[in-house]
């Protein structure tokens, strides 16, 4: 029977969360689950790919050893492919990096901030391994671009932990404007509205970290995650006394102080921090120099900066791993402000992806609605 005027045969509707981001990455679902230190752990990255996401292993804050043994974990817990984050600055960032490709039967991604130059990114690429870098400026992009990464992750100042100053709805159109490669939004992003409004501006996805990190399967302990649901957006500030970078943070008694901090109090935290650092990582002496200085060099961070940014994730262990709010320093997107519940990764992933068809459905009719109206998200992803 032909279909009615005006409307296309249903077997011919496009599915318009099909983008290139889930071609190339192997996800169900343009959403990535980014890698958040201390919180992208094994279960978290696993739930997250089996819920149709693409979940990022935080292994910037791990040891080799860690990461290795990280790394395995997440390959029993799914069969789906995933991605490893990492420093280029971090000690023993070399053998990580050998660790990625020797599990590139898995790993399909690697992002990281500024750091890797054009040969690491071609040695990644001659393993078939993506990558996508988080940039927070233009010609952040443009430089990644010319290095040859394969998409970027355009944050814009809405994002938790370091963020730019430019918003989101300002700078992803700038970064669509500036690179060829495919772009993925991040920084405000929660729900199925946000991903349409994102695949409305011509990215190809979006990343999330604050919405993962309150999910059934994270990590964090529902002390720290109630102080989460609990804070409002005017609890979210925007900090540069943490390492010298602007850093957005829920306020917390020990936020507080270190806003009140003189420039001794932050070298004295400063020389605390590489201490602390060295007893963590097991690093020596000469391990830890390397990587201050690359930081101090490629990363444009001042000594003071750098030995305050190489620790902070541990003042963030105190607060999301240990349950210590009051301790420690929590990192979140403005996003965190209206969060209010904690769903598993697989109720948001497709709660995300409904809105989002309904969303476009609305605008496209005969875009965005299912091709059989009971069928569910999951009913595309074994049809694709």
């Amino acid at each position: 029977m032909p279909s009615p005027p005006g409307q296309r045969p249903a077997e011919i509707r496009r599915d318009p969360l099909a983008t290139v981001m889930v071609e190339r990455l192997g996800c169900r679902t343009p959403i990535i689950q980014t890698a958040m230190g201390w919180v992208a752990e094994p279960p978290l990255v696993a739930a997250s790919c089996e819920a149709g996401a693409f979940g990022f292993l935080g292994a910037a804050v791990m040891t080799p050893a860690e990461a290795g043994e990280k790394i395995v974990a997440v390959r029993r817990l799914t069969d789906r492919p995933f991605g490893v984050n990492f420093h280029m600055f971090q000690p023993g960032a070399a053998q990580i990096v050998d660790l990625i490709i020797a599990n590139k039967a898995q790993v399909r991604a690697v992002s990281f901030g500024r750091g890797p130059d054009a040969r690491m990114i071609a040695r990644f690429r001659d393993a078939g391994i993506l990558c996508v870098p988080t940039v927070g400026a233009v010609k952040h992009a443009q430089k990644m671009a010319e290095l040859g990464v394969d998409m970027v992750n355009a944050q814009g100042g809405e994002g938790g932990g370091h963020t730019g100053s430019v918003p989101t709805t300002v700078l992803l159109p700038q970064v669509l404007d500036a690179v060829k490669i495919p772009v993925i939004a991040s920084g405000g992003f929660a729900d199925g509205r946000g991903l349409a409004a994102a695949l409305a501006f011509g990215a190809v996805g979006i990343a999330m970290g604050t919405r993962f990190l309150l999910t059934a399967e994270s990590p964090v302990p529902m002390a720290s995650k109630a102080r989460y649901l609990a804070a409002t957006t005017d609890a979210i500030v925007l900090t540069t006394r943490l390492d010298g970078i602007p850093q957005r943070m829920i306020r917390t008694p020990l936020m507080d102080k270190i806003e009140r901090s003189g420039r001794l109090g932050m070298w004295l935290r400063a020389i605390e921090s590489g201490l602390a650092l060295k007893r963590q990582t097991g690093a020596s002496w000469g391990e830890l120099l390397a990587s201050l200085k690359g930081m101090t060099g490629h990363g444009g961070l001042s000594l003071q900066q750098a030995l305050m940014a190489a620790s902070a994730p541990m003042l963030i262990q105190k607060a999301v791993v240990e349950g210590k709010p009051d301790e420690g320093v929590m990192a979140t997107g403005v996003v965190g402000g209206r969060i209010t519940e904690i769903p598993t990764c697989r109720e948001l992933v497709e709660r995300i992806a409904a809105e989002a068809r309904a969303r476009i459905a609305a605008l496209c009719p005969d875009v965005g609605a299912p091709a059989n109206p009971g069928t569910t998200d999951a009913d595309h992803a074994r049809a694709s």
